[in-house]
């Protein structure tokens, strides 16, 4: 389990996360957030809980999904899968997610929200996680934001769970990094 508080000018967020698919209790005070981060922790396989308050709805936004990714980060076991993917038609959206939580963070895709967009890149960037989204098509910008959080999420839950052989899928095998 891990709990974090994070703490500015602009916001105060309080997350924990656990590894197990308790149902999530997001508490935000922006009502797409709150259903962005039930549909992350759901798809996922994980417990979240997410107490958050902020300024302006960016600064809560991207914070927000810092805090998740900080969070999130220290749940990634030591032999996991290391790589997910997954495709997520949602009416007439599709889109598709590959991640790889080895530690080397990277963002790319283009969703038609830049608010959500740079959602995804910051909960990326601060897991320590690769995130490629790719939207093969989609009219409603609702539609192909939620099918990117569910293609997320199926992709991270892949990525976390255990290895075949009880080993990181890696030829350096796991990356251990020790802060004093």
């Amino acid at each position: 389990m891990s709990r974090l508080k994070r703490e500015t000018r602009e916001t105060q967020i309080e997350v924990e996360i656990r590894r197990d698919n308790g149902a999530a209790e997001i508490a935000t005070g922006d009502v797409f957030l709150d259903h962005m981060l039930i549909t992350l922790g759901r798809y996922a396989g994980v417990f979240l809980q997410v107490k958050a308050k902020g300024d302006l709805r960016h600064h809560l936004v991207e914070d927000v999904a810092i805090a998740v990714g900080l969070a999130l980060r220290d749940e990634v076991p030591e032999t996991c899968s290391r790589f997910g993917w997954a495709t997520v038609p949602m009416d007439d959206a599709l889109v598709r997610a590959a991640v790889d939580v080895g530690g080397r963070p990277w963002y790319e895709g283009r969703l038609p929200s830049a608010l959500y967009q740079h959602f995804l890149q910051s909960l990326a960037v601060n897991l320590g996680a690769n995130l490629h989204i790719e939207v093969a098509r989609g009219r409603d910008k609702h539609h192909i934001v939620e099918a990117a959080v569910k293609a997320t999420g199926l992709a991270l839950r892949q990525a976390l769970s255990q290895g075949g052989d009880n080993a990181v899928f890696s030829t350096k095998g796991s990356v251990k990094v020790e802060r004093t």
